[in-house]
């Protein structure tokens, strides 16, 4: 076969190359050359069926091996037949959605390609207690979805002689036709209108699911929420969104969207835990050690020390959240000092304290020369 080039150089790939490398491949290749998107290259249509060609037989294992012994030579000549490869209607809702699989699964077996869908994906949102960041979470949810039809497991029809392939697609869900784009053509394909690109039809229609083939049904799902897990998060589940119309292909995923309740105290900073503690005037001046309930279990001691400023932060490492997705350890817990202002002074202490004015006052007189050493602490490094 003179003149064809090497499969592997048509798709860019290497020898060894693995099967998701040259599916990748083609995936890239097709889309560029695909005559929907190049309609005034007639040479796009001609690169388009080398490229199938070449996808074709590298990704069936037998008809690979030949071709790595004896290249386009091999005995028996072409695998595709005495006419050669004459290319596959591929949609470029295929070359996006991976609907080309089973298109090309067809073409060594001798069958016909049938249309194979995917149920629906579902979004659910879930709210999780705070605790769940820390120690994670288990808990079951009840979805209303589509599920095959339970009496008529599936099929859309009262009997099994109630559904047949339809005419005028073969089956196949899909209808080709020509269309003239100025001086050139191109395939277009489109869905049955006849079957709604199912490729059947039901004359016998269930009672159940009126020939739908699903029926909406409760459904229980048991999720798991790793620790460290943050609002956004989707936790994906596959197989338990909505089943395949005509039971003809794999139900859909459902993805678990996790919102985090908010702490009573605590906010988060990723691993980290921020919170403002209140102290009163005495406890700044003298320092303190205050311990609080923690949501790990033991109790969180924060010392404060004597002559600490209100705005001034105490960093306590290794007892904040798992760093999730695989991290070790566990972030830190920042604590901001807050001045606590008692709402009503009792008559004898405002006597008191106007007595220590003079001794834990400002002093008015040098109160420029406190603010720019204040600004002077605030500015550095």
């Amino acid at each position: 076969m003179a003149g064809k080039r090497d499969y592997y150089e048509v798709l860019g790939v290497t020898r060894g190359a693995t099967g998701s490398e040259i599916k990748r491949a083609f995936r890239s290749l097709a889309r560029k050359h695909h005559p929907d998107k190049n309609p005034d290259d007639p040479e796009s249509e001609k690169r388009f069926k080398e490229v199938q060609e070449a996808y074709a037989v590298l990704t069936n294992p037998e008809e690979r091996r030949k071709y790595d012994t004896f290249g386009h030579e091999q005995p028996g000549g072409s695998p595709f037949g005495p006419s050669g490869f004459q290319g596959v209607n591929i949609s470029i809702d295929d070359l996006f959605g991976g609907g080309f699989e089973s298109i090309f699964s067809q073409i060594f077996s001798g069958g016909r390609s049938t249309r194979r869908s995917k149920g629906r994906d579902l979004l659910l949102n879930q709210e999780v207690p705070f605790q769940a960041v820390m120690d994670g979470y288990e808990d079951d949810i009840e979805i209303d979805v589509l599920k095959s039809c339970e009496k008529c497991y599936g099929s859309g029809s009262e009997s099994a002689d109630g559904v047949r392939e339809c005419p005028t697609c073969d089956g196949r869900g899909r209808i080709q036709r020509i269309e003239k784009a100025g001086f050139f053509t191109k395939q277009v394909v489109t869905d049955c209108s006849s079957c709604g690109g199912e490729g059947r039809i039901v004359s016998d229609p269930c009672s159940s699911c009126e020939g739908q083939g699903r029926a909406r049904q409760a459904k229980q799902v048991q999720f798991t929420v790793p620790p460290g897990v943050t609002t956004g998060t989707r936790l994906r589940m596959r197989g338990h969104g909505e089943a395949a119309r005509g039971n003809r292909g794999e139900s859909g995923d459902l993805y678990i969207q996790i919102e985090v309740e908010e702490h009573p105290w605590f906010e988060r900073d990723g691993p980290d835990l921020l919170m403002a503690l209140p102290v009163g005037f005495v406890d700044l001046v003298l320092g303190t050690q205050i311990e609080i309930p923690h949501i790990d279990g033991s109790d969180l001691s924060i010392k404060v020390p004597a002559g600490s400023n209100p705005g001034e932060t105490l960093n306590i490492p290794g007892r904040g959240l798992p760093g999730g997705r695989g991290r070790r350890g566990r972030g830190s817990v920042t604590v901001l000092l807050k001045l606590d202002m008692p709402r009503k002074v009792p008559r004898s202490l405002k006597k008191t304290l106007e007595g220590m004015r003079e001794e834990i006052g400002t002093d008015i007189d040098s109160i420029q020369d406190l603010i720019i050493s204040e600004a002077n602490n605030r500015r550095r490094p």
